[in-house]
């Protein structure tokens, strides 16, 4: 069991998190997608983990090619990415994504919540 202050541990994380988010806007601009979420959605991907990564990961190129790209399908991407995962330091980078997109999420809701 560690005994490092968690505060300090999350502190770090966080840092990590931050930096994946800078990368993300410096590659690839604000971003302000429809959310692709609601009662009705339906998942479209089942099967092994490589296999729903892949085509989760085809699935948000073709919408974003097409200009339909949304942030749940964007986070589900990164998630299949980090399930199909058994290093733990790859794993561990897929997770800094997930929790990257997750913030960038919440920023393009703020934007539009504070311009209506």
């Amino acid at each position: 069991m560690s005994t490092a202050n968690p505060m300090i541990v999350t502190d770090r994380v966080l840092q990590e998190v931050l930096a994946e988010r800078i990368a993300q806007d410096e590659q690839w601009g604000e971003q302000n997608h429809r959310d692709g979420t609601g009662p009705d959605r339906v998942w479209a991907f089942t099967g092994p983990a490589a296999y729903v990564a892949d085509c989760a990961r085809t699935n948000t190129e073709q919408l974003a090619s097409e200009g339909h790209a949304n942030w749940l399908d964007i986070a589900l991407e990164e998630f299949a990415e980090a399930a199909a995962e058994s290093d733990p330091a790859k794993l561990r980078a897929e997770l800094v994504q997930v929790a990257a997109v997750a913030v960038a999420w919440v920023e393009a809701i703020d934007r539009r919540t504070e311009a209506s």
